[in-house]
């Protein structure tokens, strides 16, 4: 079974909050195979276990186990991205509740929260589990602000929780905890989560709009349905990652998925594609998007899509695109010939995302944060793709 994933969106701040504790975010994004110019793209998805431990990473270099809580300071409902509109317009907090809890997987994979009511009182418990056995600590804290910040905006000002509990033990400074949660707060709890009345859950949302609700729900429906992404959509967002790299092999994409190369291939070849396929297809819209945008160099543009030489993607291009680079650069859209895709293609299984060129990075810099692999401890690939 894949590891769970969660958006980049779930780092919102983090750039700013780090610098503002004297840390280097950069380094830290990439220790734990995370890349930086990734934060600008939100929708990204990546491994929520490198998540989880960047959080742990940063708190214990701050010595700020209130990390979390300061981050998710920084966060908006907006957040949530398309998610956010439907909640908005939800007619209560009930059902603001119960839409967050349908769509939680559309932002975070390892995110599972759940609502009962029982004489008077919701409860709604909030767990985290990244796929594997890295800590939580933040991560579930992270959550549970986030939750309680929802309901906030929702209910106002005036709304205070029953409690707020915690698994773990408590820190040795609470002080942030008790000034953002303003309720009883129980650590080393039999659960993690939040307790408020259920008359809380039924106040009407002044915010509601019906009919904008309807087509809240119908934007939402559009863009994604209450089930878990597909394995071959994760396969094509980590190739666009490992490509510049040179490690895109499927053994490294199976790694990171935390599945084996036959499940990957099985996957690939129900929706009729196969490896290579996809790192073709995945190369060409990225050549394409790279080449019109003109943020890069054909030089850069070369070494980040794997090439040996700027004359091979020159080639590689005209033959692909029926023009030169030169061309296409001058083009409104670059549309592709009808022809096969050309030589060189990718004849190895592997693949990631590369995000649009944030900051003053060069290709040279991108290049080695994209060296790093989803998770600590990856290994290069077997086949690293390197055309000639």
């Amino acid at each position: 079974m894949a590891k769970p994933l969660a958006r980049y969106a779930s780092l919102t701040g983090y750039i700013e909050l780090s610098r503002a504790l004297s840390l280097d975010p950069v380094q830290l994004l990439r220790s734990v195979g995370l890349d930086p110019a990734g934060l600008d793209l939100q929708d990204r998805w990546v491994p929520a276990a490198s998540v989880a431990r960047l959080l742990e990473l940063s708190a214990a270099s701050s010595g700020r186990q209130d990390f979390a809580l300061k981050l998710a300071e920084r966060r908006r409902l907006s957040t949530l991205g398309p998610l956010s509109v439907s909640i908005r317009d939800e007619p209560d907090a009930r059902s603001a509740l119960r839409m967050l809890i349908r769509y939680q997987h559309t932002y975070n994979e390892a995110l599972h929260i759940r609502l009962s009511e029982r004489d008077g009182l919701a409860t709604i418990r909030i767990s985290i589990d990244p796929g594997e056995p890295v800590p939580v600590r933040q991560s579930v804290e992270l959550a549970v602000t986030v939750t309680h910040q929802l309901l906030r905006h929702l209910l106002g000002e005036r709304w205070h929780p029953v409690s707020v509990s915690f698994e773990h033990d408590r820190p040795a400074d609470d002080t942030t905890h008790r000034q953002v949660f303003d309720a009883p707060l129980h650590f080393n709890s039999e659960f993690t989560g939040i307790i408020t009345y259920t008359g809380d859950l039924d106040e009407p949302n002044r915010l509601s709009d019906p009919l904008l609700r309807s087509y809240a729900k119908q934007f939402l429906d559009t863009l994604t349905t209450p089930e878990e992404p597909t394995l071959t959509n994760r396969v094509r967002e980590l190739v666009e990652l490992l490509l510049p790299s040179g490690r895109c092999s499927i053994e490294q994409v199976a790694r990171s998925l935390g599945v084996d190369r036959r499940t990957v291939h099985r996957h690939l070849a129900k929706s009729g594609q196969t490896f290579t396929s996809v790192v073709d297809s995945t190369r060409a819209e990225l050549a394409k998007r790279m080449v019109a945008g003109r943020r890069y160099s054909f030089t850069e543009i070369s070494e980040l899509l794997a090439f040996s030489t700027p004359s091979s993607f020159s080639r590689w291009f005209h033959q692909q695109f029926g023009m030169s680079p030169a061309i296409g650069a001058n083009k409104p859209r670059v549309r592709s010939v009808s022809d096969p895709p050309a030589t060189p293609q990718c004849t190895c299984p592997e693949m990631q995302r590369i995000p649009s060129r944030t900051g003053n990075y060069s290709a040279h810099e991108r290049r080695n944060v994209m060296q790093a692999t989803i998770g600590p401890g990856g290994s290069p690939a077997s086949h690293p793709i390197r055309s000639p």
